[in-house]
């Protein structure tokens, strides 16, 4: 049987690791294809950027198919294309973070997640696009330019992983890595109908990192078509690292087993819209609310839930952190004052929201956010999961740098409209982004779950449960992919 390009890009990475770990196909097969994809394609959505050249690749991926030959292999990514997000380094290529500043930058050695990745057999063959410095979840920078949704190219990808959602919606990659601190790995995962994960805090460590004992709302994860893909390079991300000393000690070789399970009896708890508190556009709560059904379909139980602290709390206390975290990222940048001209006004507004916090404030914050936490430890009492849309917004105008409005209500900060996304990320909470199907204007929307404390494993199952019981939805491509 002869196996096409078209075929092999079809492929999720278990599926296309096993037909190159089999010599189904051969992994120059497979950089030819994923290649030809990308040329044809990313011209327009924009996903892939500072490309390494194709001879370059080429030589690489015949370098794995001699070590097959040899019997010997690197592991589960063996031969397999990936781009590793622009706020990561790998050695050799460009970390431009999105921003102007940064667009000569050369990392001189891999990031601690390129290098598991690598390690693993993974071909990186670029990065993929960001917004500048990672901030606000619409995916432009002036560096590369905007990358579009998969599902329309007139429409925002979402972000900060924007340039990973839509390389995978329009099987570019097979499975790609990402990062989220305000719901970055889940938002463009729900705009351009794949999954996304925010694993628990202290999952994957990251390094290299400005700080490690504070910093710890910001998290790398995995990405996929497939449940059981993006558990695998879970499997691949995680694991202690001494660099990391908050990092999980837990065997990381947990995620590559079987998802397999019966989801009969497990309790979800739905935190729609907040009860009005949270603005949303129409349609998707009536979307999301028609996913839950599947759930209980399945024999999950799915009742309403209030959150146990009032949200606004919870968010006054979100942007003392954000402001604290975020300022000393963009600060560095300011030594030399000539550069506060090519900085995006709102990693200005962060920065300078920063200088005026004091240590009582951030205490105060850190002291609400425990409360939130052991609200959120109550509520798990009572269920297994929770489940609340993954944005307020549909895929909105690419040349828009942020929703004013929400359904009538004035946004009073640049992210305000992302507000929905933060409560596992502030509590560490594992979180997964699930496919909830297409409103009546086309465009996909994303259901996020919620899992308990370093419950990523029990989360995983359940996301696969779904998947399995929605494969006709969740298989639907984008026009001319």
């Amino acid at each position: 049987m002869t196996i096409s390009y078209q075929d092999i890009t079809q492929w999720g990475a278990l599926d296309l690791s096993r037909a190159v770990h089999s010599r189904q196909v051969s992994c120059r097969e497979v950089m030819q294809a994923t290649l030809s994809q990308v040329d044809r394609l990313n011209p327009q959505s924009n996903a892939i950027v500072s490309r390494v050249d194709s001879d370059t690749l080429l030589a690489q991926a015949d370098a794995r198919d001699a070590q097959l030959a040899r019997g010997e292999s690197m592991g589960w990514l063996h031969g397999i294309p990936q781009a590793i997000k622009d706020l990561a380094n790998v050695q050799g290529l460009r970390t431009t973070l999105g921003s102007p500043l940064m667009k000569d930058f050369v990392a001189s050695e891999d990031g601690l997640m390129a290098q598991r990745m690598k390690a693993a057999g993974a071909i990186v063959i670029g990065k993929t696009n960001t917004p500048e410095l990672g901030l606000g979840s619409h995916t432009f920078n002036e560096v590369f330019g905007a990358t579009r949704n998969a599902w329309d190219p007139s429409k925002s990808a979402g972000g900060s992983s924007g340039g990973a959602g839509v390389a995978l919606a329009q099987r570019m990659l097979s499975v790609a890595d990402g990062s989220d601190f305000m719901g970055s790995l889940r938002n463009p995962a729900g705009w351009n109908h794949v999954f996304g994960m925010r694993p628990s805090q202290g999952r994957v460590p990251m390094w290299p990192a400005q700080d490690v004992f504070i910093a710890q709302l910001g998290t790398e994860g995995p990405m996929g078509r497939h449940v059981r893909d993006v558990a695998m390079l879970l499997s691949t991300q995680a694991g202690s690292a001494p660099s990391s000393p908050l990092s999980l000690s837990d065997d990381p070789a947990l995620f590559a087993g079987a998802l397999d399970s019966d989801p009969q009896g497990q309790r979800i708890g739905w935190l729609g819209d907040l009860q009005g508190y949270l603005p949303m556009e129409e349609g998707i709560v009536a979307l999301c609310e028609s996913a839950l059904k599947s759930f209980s379909g399945m024999g999950c139980r799915v009742d309403e839930v209030r959150l146990g602290m009032p949200p606004e709390q919870i968010w006054q206390a979100w942007l003392v952190w954000r402001q604290a975290l975020v300022g000393p990222r963009v600060a560095p940048f300011l030594v030399n004052p000539a550069n506060r001209a090519h900085i995006k006004p709102e990693a200005l507004w962060e920065h300078d929201q920063s200088l005026t916090l004091t240590g009582a404030q951030l205490m105060s914050a850190s002291a609400s956010r425990t409360r939130f936490y052991q609200s959120m430890l109550a509520l798990f009492e009572k269920f297994d999961v929770l489940a609340i849309p993954v944005a307020q917004v549909w895929p909105f105008d690419v040349h828009a740098r942020w929703p004013q409005s929400v359904a009538g209500r004035s946004m009073d900060t640049y992210h305000r409209w992302m507000e929905v996304v933060i409560y596992a990320t502030f509590a560490g909470l594992p979180s997964i982004s699930v496919p909830a199907g297409f409103g009546e204007n086309g465009l996909p929307m994303g259901l996020a779950l919620i899992g308990k404390p370093q419950g990523d494993l029990a989360l995983l199952k359940l996301a696969h449960a779904y998947e399995m019981a929605n494969l006709d939805m969740i298989s639907q491509k984008p026009p001319g992919v």
